[in-house]
């Protein structure tokens, strides 16, 4: 078992986190060790490997669909979120963007949705804008939801959030008009806020198109994980996805760079979001 740091040589370091970043898209940096031996330690202990040489050996025979690989990809994402994250991109959506969206079923799309959070919340800001101003959005929005983890996605499909999760960044409001209480830990969003949002298992770096054109994209915190190089093209690719004056939103700590020729910027005090040129 890999306990410590110490127990992963930096060869052997170096090697898995190639492999990772080939894989998944997601960039480790310079002695991060203590990491990998962390959130692998339980899984090296099963398959009894003492290296982490021996596990990539494993994932190279075992080739992209396998469940090592698999495991090993859940275990070294990151799955940090809450319900209305930051809050300003959701009032920007509902005051700034949502007025603009009356030719067509409005479709956005949640990158890294992680646990469900983020595109619950967007599902609860579109009814409250429906309830706003009725018949402003045509019948038919939809949310598609993706992310490379995979048993992040089955927990995110079921809705359920115990009362831990609940409390982080939902008022009590909120929890009241789009949950219903389960037991006295557990509630479960409700259908009609749930039924907008299609789950997808989807590795950023790999292609996208099958999913079709946005109007909003979400991908918040989550390219900091990856190259400069592997950043942009994603980015480049997302662009494509959005429809004409589509909008995308980063994370805080995240920017655009070098692509002021494919968007706008769009100061909203608080906050910012590109416009797709």
């Amino acid at each position: 078992m890999l306990s410590s740091s110490g127990s992963i040589s930096p060869q052997g370091y170096d090697r898995f986190r190639k492999y990772l970043e080939k894989e998944s898209g997601i960039s480790l940096s310079d002695n991060k060790q203590y990491l990998v031996a962390s959130r692998l330690g339980k899984l090296l202990e099963r398959e009894k490997f003492t290296k982490i040489e021996e596990l990539v050996t494993a994932l190279e025979r075992s080739g992209r669909v396998s469940k090592l690989r698999e495991e090993v990809i859940n275990a070294m994402t990151t799955n940090e979120t809450l319900w209305f994250r930051d809050s300003h991109p959701f009032k920007i959506l509902k005051e700034l963007i949502l007025p603009q969206m009356d030719k067509r079923p409005v479709r956005i799309w949640s990158a890294a949705s992680s646990t469900g959070q983020e595109p619950y919340s967007i599902s609860m800001i579109l009814e409250e804008y429906k309830q706003l101003k009725p018949g402003a959005l045509k019948p038919g929005e939809k949310i598609i939801a993706t992310d490379i983890c995979t048993n992040i996605l089955q927990h995110a499909k079921q809705a359920e959030y115990d009362s831990l999760a609940i409390a982080r960044g939902l008022s009590p409001d909120n929890q009241n008009r789009y949950f219903e209480k389960l037991s006295d830990s557990v509630w479960k969003v409700k259908p009609h806020i749930s039924s907008k949002v299609e789950f997808k298992h989807l590795n950023l770096i790999d292609s996208f198109t099958t999913l079709g054109k946005f109007d909003v994209i979400f991908c918040r915190n989550v390219l900091i994980y990856f190259t400069a190089e592997t950043k942009l093209d994603i980015l480049k690719r997302m662009h494509a996805s959005l429809n004409p004056g589509g909008y995308l939103f980063l994370g805080g700590s995240e920017a655009l760079s070098g692509l002021s020729s494919m968007f706008d910027i769009v100061q909203c005090h608080p906050g910012i979001v590109y416009k797709a040129k």
